[in-house]
């Protein structure tokens, strides 16, 4: 790895002409960036996007550079940059979202801080925004409740996260090296990989930093995008292939290095993630998903009893598991409440 890189901020882009030059301008912002690393991966694009990653590679030389592969999908580009990271640190940056200006010297400050340290930070948490479109108001998500800002903590330092507070992709920056400890390898030509990716490294934090700054511009509301209610509806099976991944790198409490507050996020984090899948898989109205409803929680159970028992207990779960067609019809009800206030499909 070059150390003299300290961030590397990898770009999944797929057919991302129209959005790619506002995610590259904003990544590049920093006057002083000869130690970012920005790898755009164009995974197998049929328009100009690997055209303008190249063009960004010409002008920016040694920061910028353009990998094409044949398309993988998005978990597929992401592992791809991973494995070609340099930096000290790497954010997956999608090519369609962007990072504030003044948030990246914030971040930036923070990294280059561990270069010469001898017990670097594992992972730096920051905020992000819902910059979903027709919207004048963009709602921020923020970890101050949860976690103290501006100092080193633990998984033990955090406070009790909300229902549906988690730690998603976007408010994540990883050291490298902890990443590829994990041994995370992503399916590809598969969705909603970014939970895979926001919990299988997990084990191998052991320090945590928050900077409460609105760091990710997350892009949402374009016609097709896979977070749209409709696409999530036909893609549920894929949220069930992650929903299995992420069982297996579950931790047991009992296992050698697992924290309580390690233990607790996670089961925290499954429980929303199988709630999520199992939304769904009740929005689709179909009698066939309905009953691979019942296999998901199943098939934690066959896995860990125990694990079973601390993610069904959870409140977000036993109430997206109401019982017949009237539990159904709570749950839709619901989405369709949560979805007006908050605005996240």
């Amino acid at each position: 790895m070059d150390q003299d890189k300290i961030l590397t901020f990898v770009v999944p882009a797929y057919n991302m002409q129209t959005y790619l030059k506002r995610c590259l301008n904003a990544l590049l912002a920093s006057p002083d960036n000869v130690d970012v690393e920005v790898l755009v991966v164009d995974d197998g694009s049929t328009d100009g996007t690997l055209a303008v990653a190249q063009d960004y590679q010409r002008r920016f030389p040694g920061i910028v550079r353009a990998i094409h592969q044949e398309n993988k999908g998005h978990g597929g580009a992401v592992n791809t940059g991973i494995a070609e990271a340099a930096g000290m640190y790497v954010k997956v940056v999608d090519a369609d979202d962007w990072v504030g200006a003044s948030s990246l010297a914030e971040v930036l400050d923070v990294l280059r801080r561990q270069r010469d340290s001898d017990d670097p930070l594992d992972m730096l948490v920051t905020d992000y925004v819902y910059d979903k479109v027709g919207r004048k108001h963009k709602h921020v998500v923020d970890f101050s409740k949860v976690m103290e800002a501006n100092r080193r903590i633990t998984w033990d330092d955090l406070g009790d996260f909300g229902i549906a507070q988690y730690i998603i992709m976007h408010a994540l920056t990883f050291r490298t090296e902890v990443v590829r400890m994990s041994g995370m390898t992503l399916p590809e030509h598969t969705f909603y990989v970014d939970f895979i990716y926001s919990y299988q490294p997990f084990p191998w934090v052991k320090s945590i930093y928050y900077l409460s700054t609105p760091f990710y511009h997350y892009f949402i509301g374009r016609e097709g995008q896979s977070v749209q209610t409709d696409v999530m509806i036909r893609r549920v099976q894929q949220l069930c292939r992650v929903n299995r991944q992420m069982l297996t790198a579950t931790p047991e409490a009992t296992d050698e290095g697992v924290t309580p507050g390690l233990y607790r996020y996670m089961i925290h984090f499954l429980a929303i993630e199988s709630s999520i899948t199992t939304v769904f898989l009740i929005l689709s109205r179909d009698s066939n998903n309905y009953r691979v409803q019942k296999e998901l929680w199943n098939n934690i159970r066959e896995y860990s009893p125990t694990i079973y028992r601390d993610t069904r207990g959870k409140l977000v779960s036993r109430a997206m598991n109401l019982p017949g067609p009237a539990g159904r019809f709570c749950v839709r009800v619901g989405y369709r409440i949560a979805n007006m206030i908050l605005g996240f499909n």
